[in-house]
C-alpha cells in the first residue's frame, strides 16, 4: 500500500475508535491496539511531513501557547435562556408558543440542561475549522487550538451534510463528577489551585493559554444544535432529527432527550429527571425545553435577551443541613463588613461547603441565627452557598447570638451604618484589607486584566507596604518581585511584561478597575460610550450623569463622591504618569460607519418580522450605535413593528413612541 493511503486508512481507522471510544463509549480494541495504530501514524508523519494535515489525530495539540485570544462574531446570536422555576411558569410558556403560532401544531424537544460552559464549532468541508466561546452571546473569544484538544469534538466528520458545505455545531463543554475529583486531587497534589466546581474548572481550562496543558484537562462535550446556511434549513428543520443526525456524524449528544407530543409530556420529563439528577455522572441543573421545528423558531423570535422559543426549567437547589461553628466578619473593597459563617463541611451539589455568607446584621435577625445552631444551606444556581433556615427543634442551650462588630476586625477603626444601607461599614480607605481587595479588583480579568497578580501575590505586596494602592503597581521594581516568595526573576519579568501591556486597555476597563462603588462592567461600558476620557468623566455633574441610561442615582452619586476625594484623585495622577491610556483609543473614536437614524436610539420589537430574524435585526440595531430593549418606555425611541404585535403596540401608541415596520427598517439600512 502506498505511504499516503496508509496514512489516510490510519486517520479514517483512528477517528473511527475515537467515536467508539468517546461517543459511543463501545470499543472494539484494546488501547495498546489503538496505541500502535497512533504511533505508526506518528512515525509515517515524521518521515513524510508534506502530508501531515491539520485534521490528523496527531494535530489535536499545537506546539505554541496562545497568548491572546482574538474576539469573533456569532453568525447567530448565542442568547442566553429564561429560566423558569415552577410547573405554572412552563405551562404560562407553552401558552405564550401556542399563541404566537397561531393554531399551527407543534411538538418539544427536551434535553438535560448540563451545567459546562458553552462554546460553538464550525465545519467547512466536513472538517474542524474554527471553535469559539459563548462570550456575551453576539461575541466571543476564539479558542479553536484548545477546543481541538478535546477527543470528544471530531477532527472529521462521519456522515457528511448533504448540500452543505459549511455549518455549526453549538455544544456544553464540561467534567464528568469523578474526573473532577480526580483534577482537583492532582492539584492538591502538586500545590496548586484546587477548583470549587466542575464548572469553573472548565472555564478555566478552556482559557489556558498554552494547548498541551488543556489536552491533559479531562473535558469532554456535549452538542445540542446544528445550524446550517439559510437556504438550506428547510431541509434540517427538525431539532430532534439533527441531534440524531449529530450523533451519526460523529458527535456526543446526550441520549438522554425526549420528543414530547405536549406540555404534559414536557412536565413529565422535567419531574423524573429532577429526581433522577444524581444519577447521572455529570452535574445537570435543570431540564432544556425547546419548539422542535426550526422554521417555527423563526416565527417565535427571540427578545434582546433570550429566544422564545425555548426556556430552561431549573431545578430547585439542593439543600444539607450543617452546624454553625463561628461567624467572622470579611470586609471588602468598598468598605462593606460582610459576616460569613464558618460551619461544620458539607457536600452539596459537588462541592464541601464549608463557609456561607450570611448578607447582613438585618439577615442574621431575620433568620435568628446563633452560633452553634443547626441550620439548612443551598447552593443558588447550584454555585452560591447559603443559609435558608435554622432548625430550632436542634437549637442548643448554649447557642450563642452573634453580634455585630464595634470595630473593623483588620485596622481597628470604628465602624458606621448609614440610614440607607444594611451593611455596616470601615471608612478608613487606607484599611489594609480594603487596600488588597482593591488592588485585585484593579488587576481582574474583566479589568485591567493582569495575569498572575492574584490574591496570594497581593497579599504579599501590600503586607510588605511594597503597594499601597493599584498605581503602584505600575512601578513595582523587578528585583523586589522576583525577592518574594515564589517568584524569581522569570516570574517577575512574565509579571511586569503584563503590567505594561495593560497601560493600553479600554476606557471602559480602566472605569470598572477602579472600583467606583455600584459601577459595575456593564456601567463602565454606558459611561464610556458617554464619556471620552477619565478627565471628562470627572468633570461631569450628578445631573448630566442620570441622562445616560443604565446610570440610576446611586450610581451617578457614587461615581461624582468618587472623583472628589483627594486619595482617589491622587491615584488618578499616579496612573497617568505611569502611562496607563486614560482617554479613548484611537480606534474608538475613529468616527464609526453608523446610521444617523439608529445611533444612539433605543429599539423595541413586536410581533413577527418577515426578512429578517429578530437576531439579525437586533445585530443590525447594534451594530449601528443602537440599542435594542425588552420593554416599552418613555425612553424607547422606536417600534419595530411585525405581524400579529401584542401589547408592546398598544404601549407605544399611548406614550407616542414612533412606530416603523420592516420595510421601512430596512430602508433606513438602505436595504429596502
Amino acid at each position: 500500500m502506498h505511504v499516503k493511503d496508509r496514512i489516510k486508512k490510519l486517520r479514517d481507522d483512528i477517528n473511527y475508535h475515537n467515536y467508539r471510544y468517546y461517543v459511543l463509549d463501545n470499543t472494539v480494541i484494546s488501547d495498546y491496539e489503538y496505541d500502535k495504530l497512533m504511533q505508526e501514524l506518528i512515525n509515517l508523519e515524521k518521515e513524510h511531513p508534506e502530508l501531515i494535515t491539520p485534521d490528523s489525530p496527531t494535530q489535536r495539540i499545537g506546539e505554541e501557547p496562545t497568548k491572546v485570544f482574538p474576539t469573533i462574531t456569532h453568525s447567530v446570536p448565542m442568547l442566553s435562556l429564561s429560566n423558569t422555576y415552577t410547573k405554572e411558569e412552563v405551562i404560562d410558556f407553552d401558552r405564550r408558543v401556542k399563541n404566537l403560532l397561531g393554531g399551527e401544531k407543534y411538538q418539544y424537544v427536551v434535553e438535560l440542561k448540563i451545567d459546562g460552559v458553552a462554546v460553538c464549532l464550525i465545519y467547512r468541508n466536513g472538517r474542524y475549522g474554527q471553535g469559539a466561546t459563548r462570550g456575551d452571546g453576539f461575541t466571543g473569544d476564539d479558542i479553536t487550538q484548545n477546543l481541538k484538544t478535546i477527543k470528544s469534538i471530531p477532527l472529521n466528520i462521519l456522515k457528511p451534510l448533504e448540500g452543505v458545505d459549511e455549518f455549526e455545531v453549538r455544544g456544553e463543554v464540561f467534567m464528568k463528577r469523578n474526573e473532577f475529583i480526580k483534577l482537583n486531587k492532582m492539584q492538591a497534589e502538586k500545590g496548586e489551585k484546587v477548583f470549587a466546581n466542575s464548572r469553573n474548572a472548565t472555564a478555566g481550562s478552556l482559557k489556558l493559554q498554552d494547548p498541551k496543558i488543556v489536552a491533559e484537562r479531562p473535558l469532554t462535550i456535549f452538542v445540542y444544535y446544528l445550524l446550517v446556511e439559510k437556504g438550506k434549513k428547510d431541509k434540517y428543520d427538525s431539532h430532534y432529527h439533527n441531534l440524531k443526525l449529530l450523533y451519526e456524524m460523529g458527535f456526543l449528544v446526550n441520549q438522554n432527550l425526549r420528543l414530547c407530543k405536549n406540555i404534559y409530556e414536557v412536565l413529565d420529563y422535567c419531574k423524573e429527571w429532577e429526581e433522577k439528577r444524581e444519577e447521572v455522572g455529570y452535574e445537570i441543573d435543570g431540564v432544556v425545553i425547546k419548539v422542535n421545528s426550526l422554521g417555527q423558531w423563526g416565527i417565535l423570535g427571540s427578545t434582546a435577551k433570550s429566544p422564545r422559543w425555548s426556556i430552561a426549567f431549573k431545578f430547585k437547589a439542593k439543600k444539607i443541613e450543617t452546624v454553625i461553628k463561628d461567624v467572622f466578619w470579611q470586609v471588602g473593597r468598598t468598605g462593606s463588613i460582610t459576616p460569613v459563617a464558618v460551619m461544620e463541611p458539607v457536600s452539596l451539589a459537588g462541592t464541601v461547603v464549608k463557609r456561607a455568607t450570611l448578607h447582613n446584621v438585618d439577615e442574621i435577625k431575620r433568620l435568628n441565627i446563633m452560633l452553634g445552631d443547626t441550620v439548612v444551606i443551598e447552593k443558588g444556581g447550584d454555585i452560591i452557598p447559603k443559609v435558608i433556615e435554622v432548625d430550632f427543634s436542634k437549637r442548643k442551650p448554649d447557642a450563642k447570638p452573634i453580634s455585630a462588630p464595634e470595630r473593623c476586625s483588620v485596622c481597628g477603626s470604628e465602624v458606621v451604618r448609614f440610614e440607607d444601607e444594611a451593611a455596616i461599614r470601615c471608612i478608613n480607605f487606607s484599611c489594609p484589607e480594603q487596600v488588597a481587595k482593591r488592588i485585585e479588583h484593579f488587576a481582574s480579568r474583566n479589568a485591567m486584566d493582569i495575569g498572575g497578580l492574584g490574591e496570594a501575590l497581593v497579599e504579599q505586596l501590600t503586607e510588605n507596604r511594597i503597594v499601597s494602592n493599584p498605581a503602584d503597581i505600575y512601578f513595582l521594581e523587578k528585583e523586589k518581585l522576583a525577592a518574594l516568595e515564589r517568584m524569581g526573576n522569570k516570574s517577575a519579568e512574565n509579571l511586569l511584561s503584563k503590567i505594561e501591556q495593560s497601560k493600553s486597555r479600554s476606557l471602559e476597563r480602566l472605569i470598572f478597575a477602579l472600583g467606583i462603588r455600584y459601577i459595575g462592567a456593564g456601567a463602565a461600558k454606558d459611561l464610556a460610550k458617554r464619556f471620552s476620557s477619565i478627565n471628562e468623566l470627572r468633570n461631569a455633574e450628578f445631573e448630566e450623569l442620570l441622562t445616560i441610561e443604565g446610570i440610576g442615582e446611586k450610581m451617578a452619586k457614587s461615581v461624582v463622591e468618587f472623583f472628589r476625594r483627594d486619595e482617589n484623585l491622587n491615584v488618578l495622577e499616579k496612573l497617568r504618569k505611569a502611562g496607563v491610556l486614560m482617554e479613548k483609543k484611537k480606534e474608538e473614536v475613529t468616527e464609526r460607519k453608523t446610521i444617523e437614524e439608529i445611533d444612539g436610539k433605543t429599539f423595541v420589537l413586536t410581533g413577527t418580522i418577515e426578512r429578517l430574524t429578530r437576531e439579525e435585526a437586533s445585530k443590525l440595531i447594534m451594530e449601528n450605535g443602537g440599542k435594542v430593549s425588552s420593554s416599552v418606555s418613555k425612553n424607547t425611541d422606536y417600534l419595530l413593528l411585525g405581524e400579529n404585535p401584542g401589547s408592546k403596540y398598544d404601549k407605544a401608541v399611548k406614550l407616542g413612541v414612533k412606530i416603523i415596520k420592516e420595510d421601512d427598517f430596512l430602508s433606513i439600512l438602505g436595504m429596502g
